[in-house]
């Protein structure tokens, strides 16, 4: 490992930044220098708009490819080489901002059925029973369990924080009568090594898996179930607020979007179209052809 290298990691676990953000910065940094065949402290601000420009006309990554390879290079000079560049110097690319896909809770029940494994379906449940991500879902832990007072604790979510979600009196009996399968001691639900949690690919697989087999045409990942939590209540007249505690969302704004996908609130929604006189419609109506007998 180079001391560059070594540097940037200590830099990222001070800043405390996730696992998963850390490991995508090195991959990004570790793409550039190997690109230009030198070290990035060779490098500046040129080589970094030729390798944006590659990354776009020549490999033709995605957009929130260039956000993260962006992200890790802008971290790499501010914060590591201490380069006294404007962050607008290495410019952020805008990522297109695109609604999910919304899973009815027919499809949600349907896609559940097909799931094969106890594990997997009861993780997947656990999903979206408490609008979890999957990464928190499978790193629950028996004792995360509070039946005394309903609730689901997650430990260490995204960003670092704790938060507790519901406990759905429905998941707590599907998760009574799993554990009576296997008995988990430590990991609710562990993977091939009792020591550790399943793995979140696995998770994945499955849902893919299950999709096909439900027949559902529409892309499904766990975070699918996590955005049908989310919208299903607040069609059922949840408010936002509520929403983003039990997202564990930073900011309002973010759980705010699933105003944008909430059928039954936009649909329900009158148009001031309708209220117009009604013998507007008759304008654009045809009137009835007559028949000469």
């Amino acid at each position: 490992m180079t001391p560059l290298r070594q540097r940037m990691i200590e830099d990222m676990r001070i800043r405390n930044l996730a696992a998963n953000t850390q490991r995508a910065y090195l991959q990004q940094v570790s793409a550039f220098a190997q690109h230009f065949g030198r070290s990035p402290k060779l490098l500046g601000l040129e080589e970094v708009h030729d390798w944006q420009v590659h990354l776009i006309e020549v490999q033709r990554r995605s957009s929130s490819t260039l956000v993260v390879a962006t992200a890790a290079l802008r971290f790499l000079y501010n914060v590591t080489l201490k380069r006294d560049w404007s962050v607008n110097e290495i410019p952020m690319s805008k990522t297109p901002r695109k609604l999910p896909m919304i899973l009815s809770q027919e499809e949600v029940s349907q896609f559940l059925e097909a799931i094969r494994s106890v594990k997997h379906r009861t993780v997947l449940m656990a999903v979206y029973a408490g609008g979890l991500r999957v990464s928190e879902a499978t790193r629950l832990k028996v004792s995360d369990i509070d039946s005394e007072r309903m609730m689901l604790r997650v430990e260490q979510g995204k960003g670092h924080t704790d938060r507790y979600v519901m406990l759905s009196p429905r998941l707590l009996q599907i998760l009574r009568n799993y554990w009576c399968i296997g008995r988990p001691q430590c990991w609710l639900f562990p993977g091939r090594f009792l020591d550790q949690p399943v793995g979140t690919d696995v998770i994945r697989q499955a849902c893919e898996d299950a999709r096909r087999r439900a027949g559902i045409s529409k892309p499904i990942t766990p975070h699918s179930l996590r955005h049908a939590f989310a919208t299903h209540l607040l069609e059922s007249g949840t408010d936002v607020r509520t929403i983003q505690l039990l997202l564990g969302h930073c900011s309002l704004v973010t759980t705010q979007r699933y105003l944008k996908v909430a059928t039954s609130t936009v649909c329900a929604t009158t148009s001031p179209f309708d209220r117009l006189p009604q013998q507007l419609t008759t304008l654009i109506c045809p009137e009835p052809s007559s028949t000469n007998d």
